[in-house]
């Protein structure tokens, strides 16, 4: 395969130059990016923004994973409106399907429960479909055999 013609020896060399001068102007623009994000975080670190950002980040990661604990063990608690033994977790989109009467003569209801703790008592747009679904009715049976 040839070159065309107006690619000669020194266009080539020409090309080449300034192509590895742009990658090298590409990894120095980075590497002195990164030092200046270093000194940055450094200095906000130094006056007290970041402690707090972190600060708040840890006090939410706290709240968050006591909130996932006090769902699993709600069943547990003497105010749970149902038998425990009752309750299966599922976790998303609801916290517990409850078979009331599984534990004793039979099962005479199924309730959906879902359980909030903390300030946030709103249901997120997914529990809130399926609060309506249910409430509509449209809830069925279907028997899968393999």
């Amino acid at each position: 395969m040839e070159l065309p013609e107006f690619l000669t020896p020194p266009i080539i060399l020409a090309l080449a130059l300034v192509l590895g001068f742009c990658i090298l102007c590409l990894i120095g623009g980075l590497k002195l990016g990164l030092r200046q994000g270093r000194k940055l975080e450094a200095a906000e670190w130094e006056s007290g923004k970041l402690e707090g950002i972190v600060k708040a980040r840890l006090k939410q990661s706290r709240a968050t994973l006591g909130g996932l604990v006090t769902e699993q063990i709600a069943p547990l608690l003497a105010e749970f409106p149902f038998d425990p033994g009752d309750c299966r977790f599922i976790g998303k989109p609801v916290d517990f399907i409850v078979f009331r009467g599984m534990n004793s003569d039979g099962i005479s209801e199924v309730v959906f429960v879902e359980v909030k703790t903390g300030k946030s008592k709103s249901l997120n747009p997914q529990e809130r479909r399926l609060r309506e679904v249910i409430q509509s009715g449209k809830v069925r049976w279907v028997q899968f055999d393999v």
